[in-house]
């Protein structure tokens, strides 16, 4: 059969209103200048390396799951260069090692392309330039692979948004112009974009396109947001005939490259894996190099994120990531997978937010791929405290380990609740501890509760209940940040967290301090220690919510603990039990319609 060339990477070049850390892009040595027009100029003797994030080819990866053949490079060049291919690859832990497999030297007075070719390799394969003239200049270009034939693949990007319309605007703007009035996208034609507007607040007719659906939604949070473009997707599949459903986070940047190597791997993935999901890290949008996941495994609702803390600007960390973990989901804030996956009776759960995406990921996912590239650029978890998730965390970690891990009991499930809770009470946020409570309850209620409940009134009950950030000179404080830095970094002896303990975290004991001010999401049980009041600053929004102790509210806080604590341990197994059995109903199309009111 003829073999075809396409297209396997484009070579990104920064974009400042997406990333700049050059790093990520290539590396430079000596005089080398990266011009915001996309070109990067070289005086003599500067050198650039494509060892990088976004500019390295994950060639273990694309062979392991796809059917690639010979690699090269089309790139534009004006100077004289020496060009070096090879691959670099980890020899240990701490140890890498570059292999030299092809060098030339290419000339051009003008703007001209050249095709470079690969050998084969392992690790990373990449390319270097050397300019030996006074000046050169580098214009990008594309890794290029032959096929014998590709897949069709058409992806449907489903996004749930609740009043994010400055991120949904961006990134739809940035596929109209990238992409959708791109004819010379390889994505152009294999998109459409489907939009659930949780919060009923964007222009809909303004934004709305031939390839971008836009709709109202109940506001279920993101199990009911995305559960709708899924819905959309797949009811409306005879007119989009979509292989792929593609979930984002509303509150992401995006790259289109991500996009395309995504795409790519669907169009020549070998047929082994044509069931495989694609998931993308997550990069900090505070701090761009740095990788705050790469995939995840929920061990029974204690969380491993991989490759946590990575930065992403030097070569080893880069072939760090392509070490491969025991997978279990991938987040939905990039998250992909085909459309046999989703029908009439396997859609998400209705748990509103936090655990949808896991277990539909545990439910459904058999392989993940991962490639350095495929990213998006997020909130890190640390700067989204908010006080309602109290309920929707416990509640939905026993419904998911009520689904697939057997082995957690009423013993694992009392001992978890009691951790989260009794920290609450230690912490003067007494409301977070009710909120916990009424999560457990609801969750020991089974099923029927997600039959019988509107889960957009549910919400709105849980939102009232729980502690409002506001501005400090709103509540008539201030906040003064090297009082708060003094308390973040503060340690706790073993002697002191014994006696804390004996008296309630001071509780029983005499106020010795008047106020403090604590991290809302880092803070610890000592921090509050005999004080009267507590600050509770976010040090990203600038706002704040104050807890007071207060005995009272303690004690009644407890009894209703404990008591809770005993009807967690007999009635665990029935509620968990009548989850396995009859979750079904919450997956079927049929309830989600009336749940969303869709009828």
């Amino acid at each position: 059969m003829e073999e075809t060339e396409v297209i396997l990477q484009n070579i990104q070049l920064p974009q400042d209103d997406i990333c700049d850390k050059y790093d990520m892009y290539f590396h430079r040595e000596g005089e080398v200048f990266y011009l915001k027009e996309g070109e990067v100029e070289f005086n003599k003797g500067g050198v650039c390396v494509l060892d990088t994030y976004f500019n390295g080819i994950s060639i273990d990866k694309w062979k392991k799951y796809t059917n690639i053949g010979k690699i090269t490079a089309k790139i534009c060049l004006k100077g004289r260069f020496k060009v070096w291919t090879g691959y670099v690859y980890r020899v240990s832990s701490t140890d890498i090692r570059r292999i030299i497999t092809y060098r030339t030297v290419v000339e051009s007075d003008g703007r001209t392309e050249l095709t470079i070719p690969f050998e084969d390799g392992k690790g990373m394969l990449y390319m270097q330039m050397e300019a030996l003239s006074d000046t050169g200049v580098f214009y990008g270009g594309t890794y290029n692979t032959e096929v014998e034939s590709e897949r069709n693949v058409r992806i449907g990007i489903g996004i749930c948004t609740f009043k994010r319309e400055e991120f949904i605007t961006k990134n739809i703007g940035i596929l109209n112009e990238r992409v959708f009035e791109n004819s010379s996208s390889m994505l152009n034609g294999h998109l459409e974009v489907f939009i659930s507007d949780n919060g009923k607040t964007l222009d809909i007719d303004r934004l709305s396109s031939e390839h971008i659906h836009m709709f109202r939604n109940k506001n279920t949070g993101g199990a009911g947001g995305f559960t709708r473009t899924l819905i959309e997707m797949w009811s409306g599949n005879k007119e989009y005939k979509l292989t792929h459903a593609l979930l984002m986070d509303d509150d992401i940047l995006l790259d289109v490259g991500s996009l395309e190597r995504t795409y790519r791997i669907l169009s020549i993935v070998k047929d082994e894996y044509i069931g495989t999901f694609i998931g993308g890290a997550m990069l900090r949008n505070d701090n761009k190099d740095v990788q705050e996941e790469a995939g995840a495994s929920w061990n029974a609702g204690k969380l491993i994120s991989y490759k946590k803390g990575l930065s992403l600007l030097d070569t080893e960390p880069c072939l760090y990531n392509e070490s491969e973990e025991r997978y279990e989901f991938n987040a939905w804030w990039y998250c992909c997978f085909p459309m046999t996956v989703v029908n009439d009776k396997n859609l998400p759960l209705p748990i509103f937010i936090r655990g949808d995406d896991l277990e539909y990921g545990l439910r459904n996912m058999k392989n993940l791929i991962l490639m350095n590239g495929i990213c998006v650029w997020h909130e890190p978890f640390e700067n989204k405290y908010s006080s309602f998730l109290n309920y929707y965390i416990t509640r939905n970690m026993f419904i998911d380990n009520a689904f697939h891990f057997p082995d957690y009991g009423a013993g694992d499930a009392v001992k978890d609740f009691s951790l989260l809770a009794l920290r609450e009470i230690l912490l003067y946020r007494y409301k977070n501890a009710r909120l916990l409570m009424r999560g457990v309850e609801d969750f020991l209620k089974g099923v029927d509760f997600f039959l019988e409940t509107d889960g957009e009134k549910l919400h709105k009950e849980i939102m009232s209940g729980g502690y409002r950030m506001e501005e400090p000179e709103k509540l008539g404080r201030k906040v003064y940040l090297r009082d708060y830095e003094e308390i973040l970094f503060k340690d706790d002896s073993r002697k002191h967290k014994i006696i804390r303990a004996l008296n309630m975290n001071g509780h029983w004991a005499p106020v010795k301090k008047d106020t403090v001010t604590v991290s809302m999401s880092q803070v610890n049980t000592s921090n509050n220690y005999r004080v009267r009041e507590v600050i509770n600053y976010d040090i990203i929004s600038g706002k704040i919510f104050i807890t007071k102790k207060d005995n009272k509210e303690m004690f009644s806080c407890l009894m209703k603990f404990i008591g809770l604590r005993i009807k967690l341990r007999f009635k665990y197994n029935k509620a968990k039990n009548d989850f396995i059995s009859r979750g079904d109903e919450l997956k079927s199309l049929d309830f989600w319609k009336k749940y969303l009111e869709l009828d």
